[in-house]
């Protein structure tokens, strides 16, 4: 379970709500149903405070329990669409994006910055299969996709010290960046060059590039990307056809931003 950003606690802090929202973010593809004791694992909360927020939650209808298992219940939807719709995600992002797809056949996503990883806004897919998929409110680790390299690249230094202070920089192939040199160098190439591009670092077969969405003031709010499959292009190629089509999907996207500054606050990290 990935850890949400904790801020500093004061009297304003509802530790209560912070305990219900780590048990609903405790679910995942890998804990689709769990007995108390694994959600009390998971959360390193004591069973007893377990219990009271499953219990809660069952009561409120985000939260299901049969027999000794509780599982989520589709009415955790809302959360996501409420955001989706309040933030006009459709109408200022997914137009850009579906160009791309298009004009390239590729999937092409928005992602920001979520603690360690990237977190997908908006995402326009492609009905070829590839092996890692990936929709809206999908999480990655950020070392190891074009996304997270451009959304760090482009951090204040202190934001970038903190991330290697605490960040585990996992394997997922022998191609995925896990020295911090060499994760350093990428950053600066990324800053340099406006882009980032990872081939096989996910996974096998995937390749990808990815630049950043900039607001009025230049700073960085989001990073859009294209990716495909191995066996239809190069990372040259993909590189070469696909940057200038996202440069001109970024600056459309921040363009429009400026229009609607609800959005723009949210993606902003402080």
């Amino acid at each position: 379970m990935a850890e949400p950003a904790k801020p500093p606690k004061d009297s304003e802090y509802l530790s209560t709500l912070e305990r219900g929202l780590r048990v609903l973010r405790a679910f995942d593809s890998a804990h689709p149903e769990m007995p108390l004791s694994e959600v009390a694992q998971l959360t390193k909360l004591s069973p007893a405070v377990a219990r009271r927020c499953l219990n809660t939650l069952v009561q409120l209808g985000y939260v299901a329990q049969y027999g000794r298992k509780f599982l989520l219940r589709p009415e955790v939807l809302s959360f996501g669409t409420s955001y989706l719709s309040s933030m006009n995600v459709d109408q200022v992002v997914l137009p850009p994006l579906q160009r791309v797809r298009d004009d390239t056949g590729d999937s092409s996503s928005m992602a920001v910055l979520s603690g360690d990883d990237i977190l997908y806004v908006a995402h326009v897919s492609t009905n070829r299969r590839i092996r890692v998929g990936a929709t809206v409110g999908t999480r990655f680790p950020l070392h190891a996709t074009s996304l997270g390299k451009v959304l760090l690249a482009f951090q204040d230094p202190a934001i970038i010290a903190a991330y290697f202070d605490r960040a585990t920089l996992t394997r997922f192939t022998e191609h995925t960046v896990t020295s911090r040199d060499g994760l350093e160098a990428r950053l600066q190439r990324a800053r340099t060059t406006g882009y980032d591009s990872a081939l096989d670092e996910l996974d096998y077969g995937l390749v990808s590039v990815a630049v950043p969405v900039l607001d009025a003031q230049r700073r960085i709010v989001a990073a859009i990307n294209c990716s495909t499959s191995t066996t239809r292009i190069s990372q040259e190629e993909l590189v070469r056809t696909r940057l200038p089509l996202l440069r001109d999907a970024a600056a459309e996207i921040g363009s429009a931003l400026q229009r609607w500054p609800a959005l723009i606050h949210s993606l902003h990290q402080n």
